[in-house]
C-alpha cells in the first residue's frame, strides 16, 4: 500500500508498504533532500548494519559475533537458541528410549527437560516484546515516550510488536504445558486440559506470530528475499512455527491406550521445530553486528 505524506520536523514519508493494515516499510525525505528508508523489523530490534545475505553471515560475521553481551539482540538470540537445544535434546531422548535408557534418565526428568526449555524461551520473547515496545517513534511522529521504559508497551497495529506479544504468550502456555506434563498419574482427559489444551493454544499464537514476523520483512503476504539474512530469520522461525503446531495436532490424548505412532509423530515434529528455532536463534547474532555504525546514525543517503 501507499498513502500517507505526513510532515515533522522537516520530514516527509513519500511511499508507505506494507501487508494489510501493517505498514512495515516507509521512505522518508529531509527538508535537506536526504532520503531514508525505515524498515519495521530494523526499527525494532535497532539494527544498524547494512542488510547482509546467509552465506556472508556464516561465513564470515558468525564467529565474530558469538559473544556480545552488551547488544540485547544477542541475550535474545542466546537464550532461544539454549531453550531449542533443551527442546531438542528432550525429544532426541524421548525417540531414543535406549539413549535415555543408558543415561538413566526417567520419562519424568525427560519432560523437565522440556520445561526447562521453556524457561529461556520465555525469558527471550520476553526481552523482544521489551525491545518491541520501547522502540523510538518515526521522523514523522511526536515522541511522546520521555524517558519512562514501557515493560509491554501496547502497539497492535505494529506488525513486529504484535509478533512478539503474541510469542510470549505462546511462550507461557508452554511454560504451564511442559510444567503440567511433570505431574505424575494424570487421566487422558486431564492431559488434554492441562498438557495439550495449552499446547495447542501456544502453538497457535506461535504461528500467528511467524507469520506477523513474515510479512513484516516482505513488506507483502508473500515475498522471496533469499539474498537478505532476516528474511532467512524468520522463514526458518516460521517452519519451527509449524512444525510445533503440526506436533500439537498429533499430541492430543485419545480414551483407550495411547497411539504410539502418534506420540512418535509429535515429539519428532518438536524436535524439528526445536532445530529450526536454534538455527534460527543463532542466525540472530550476525544480524545485530554494529561493525559499519556511523555516529550512532541512521543510514541516510543523499537524494
Amino acid at each position: 500500500m501507499s498513502g500517507s505524506r505526513q510532515k515533522t520536523e522537516g520530514w516527509e514519508c513519500l511511499e508507505e508498504e506494507g501487508a494489510g493494515p501493517f505498514i512495515t516499510r516507509r521512505l522518508f525525505r529531509h527538508a535537506d533532500g536526504t532520503l531514508w528508508e525505515w524498515l519495521s523489523r530494523k526499527h525494532r530490534k535497532a539494527l544498524v548494519a547494512r542488510e547482509i545475505g546467509l552465506a556472508e553471515a556464516v561465513g564470515q560475521l558468525l564467529i565474530r559475533c558469538l559473544w556480545m553481551p552488551g547488544e540485547l539482540n544477542w541475550w535474545i538470540g542466546s537464550l532461544f537458541a539454549f531453550g531449542s537445544l533443551l527442546f531438542a535434546t528432550a525429544s532426541v531422548l524421548l525417540l531414543a528410549p535406549e539413549l535415555a535408557n543408558a543415561l538413566a534418565l526417567s520419562s519424568t526428568q525427560v519432560n523437565a527437560i522440556y520445561f526447562a526449555g521453556s524457561l529461556p524461551f520465555t525469558t527471550a520473547a520476553y526481552l523482544q516484546l521489551y525491545q518491541a515496545a520501547n522502540a523510538g517513534p518515526l521522523p514523522d511522529e511526536p515522541d511522546h515516550s520521555g524517558k519512562r521504559y514501557r515493560l509491554l508497551g501496547w502497539k497492535p497495529w505494529k506488525a513486529g510488536w504484535l509478533s512478539c506479544a503474541l510469542q510470549f504468550v505462546g511462550t507461557i502456555l508452554f511454560n504451564f504445558n511442559t510444567f503440567d506434563a511433570l505431574w505424575p498419574g494424570l487421566t487422558w482427559i486431564q492431559t488434554d486440559l492441562l498438557v495439550w489444551v495449552p499446547n495447542f493454544a501456544g502453538s497457535v499464537l506461535f504461528l500467528a506470530s511467524g507469520y506477523l514476523a513474515y510479512i513484516e520483512i516482505c513488506h507483502r503476504y508473500w515475498g522471496w528475499r533469499s539474498e537478505n539474512l532476516s528474511w532467512w530469520i524468520v522463514v526458518i522461525n516460521l517452519l519451527g512455527c509449524v512444525g510445533f503446531m503440526v506436533s500439537a495436532c498429533f499430541a492430543i490424548s485419545l480414551p483407550g491406550q495411547s497411539i504410539e505412532w502418534m506420540e512418535t509423530v509429535a515429539v519428532a515434529f518438536t524436535l524439528q521445530g526445536a532445530i529450526c528455532f536454534f538455527l534460527g536463534a543463532v542466525l540472530m547474532l550476525p544480524e545485530t553486528v554494529r561493525e559499519e555504525e556511523q555516529a550512532q546514525q541512521p543510514a541516510v543517503e543523499s537524494a
